[in-house]
């Protein structure tokens, strides 16, 4: 059975269908995952809008009264920033959150490279295209309408677009299209089941991808734990995979094993008893073959209770 492909004729129509949306009706997408322009490249795209507008369309998709950004966050923003009240856009209707979450992601890495995104924006987009949700030809369909949205001229070939399935979307072929080993492809499919918070510290450099990659073998509970001490003393990987081999060995573990293992059992040690061993020649002249423990302990206690109290 084959899978339904997008009609890619009816979306090269509707990029023709561009209505100016007022600013304060546009939100971000609900699981945008990548960091807004900032500083010198956010001040260039505000001066370009004041001078010469809006001149690609972003896309969006209505959602409630308002209508959701899939592609074109920078743009909005700018757009805000600059002054304008709307911004012109393409409204995309009908589509799965599936759908949704390729055109955000996906354009994305085509406008900033993947060597430009932090490292947990990779991470989504390795995770994304490494699941086997999209067939070969909803993604070549999209890919075709975001190139031609960048360059309405462009001629893309077929070649070019790599298929999705089971049989291709191995470690190394994604590697291969993102420029990265398959182990890189690998971790970061791991980091990508991170929380939002340990993500942020594994794209500030204070959580080690390897690290990283243990912590995220951890309940979603277990990794907020995590996150509240990790933004107070470093996680190191030894500390992370000693994390994972509780939680693999007793199915959960709880605050107080967590805060044991990262900050280490801060409780006053009881000191382990000394024990004295009796020799075999003692131990046969004053004691009987057989004769129990319990009667050689209290025997010896009386001996030591009689000789201090007689040599003290």
């Amino acid at each position: 059975m084959n899978t339904p492909q997008f009609d890619l004729s009816a979306m090269l129509t509707q990029q023709t269908a561009v209505q100016q949306i007022p600013c304060e009706m546009l939100h971000p997408y609900h699981n945008h995952k990548f960091e807004l322009y900032t500083g010198e490249r956010l001040e260039d795209m505000v001066a370009s809008i004041k001078e010469n507008g809006v001149l690609s369309p972003i896309i969006v998709q209505p959602d409630g009264d308002g209508y959701e950004i899939l592609i074109g966050h920078n743009r909005w923003n700018a757009s805000k920033l600059a002054g304008l009240p709307s911004v012109p856009a393409i409204i995309k209707a009908g589509l799965t959150e599936d759908e949704a979450e390729m055109y955000v992601i996906e354009s994305n890495v085509m406008q900033r490279g993947f060597e430009n995104l932090r490292i947990s924006e990779q991470a989504a987009a390795v995770a994304l295209r490494h699941n086997e949700m999209f067939s070969q030809g909803k993604r070549n369909d999209i890919l075709r309408e975001l190139e031609l949205l960048e360059n309405p001229n462009a001629e893309v070939e077929e070649s070019t677009l790599t298929p999705v399935g089971s049989k291709l979307d191995s470690g190394k072929t994604i590697g291969a299209e993102y420029g990265v080993s398959k182990g890189s492809v690998i971790r970061l499919i791991r980091i990508n089941k991170l929380i939002d918070r340990l993500k942020a510290l594994v794209d500030s450099g204070d959580i080690a991808i390897r690290t990283g990659v243990e912590l995220s073998f951890l309940s979603e509970d277990t990794q907020a734990i995590v996150a509240e001490c990790a933004e107070e003393d470093k996680i190191e990987l030894k500390i992370a995979k000693m994390l994972r081999a509780s939680a693999e060995s007793d199915g959960y573990i709880d605050r107080d094993t967590v805060h044991n293992i990262i900050y280490g059992d801060d409780t006053e040690q009881t000191p382990k008893p000394k024990s004295v061993k009796i020799s075999n020649y003692t131990y046969t002249k004053y004691f009987a073959e057989g004769t129990k423990p319990k009667e050689i302990t209290e025997t010896i206690e009386k001996a030591l209770e009689f000789y201090f109290k007689n040599n003290t």
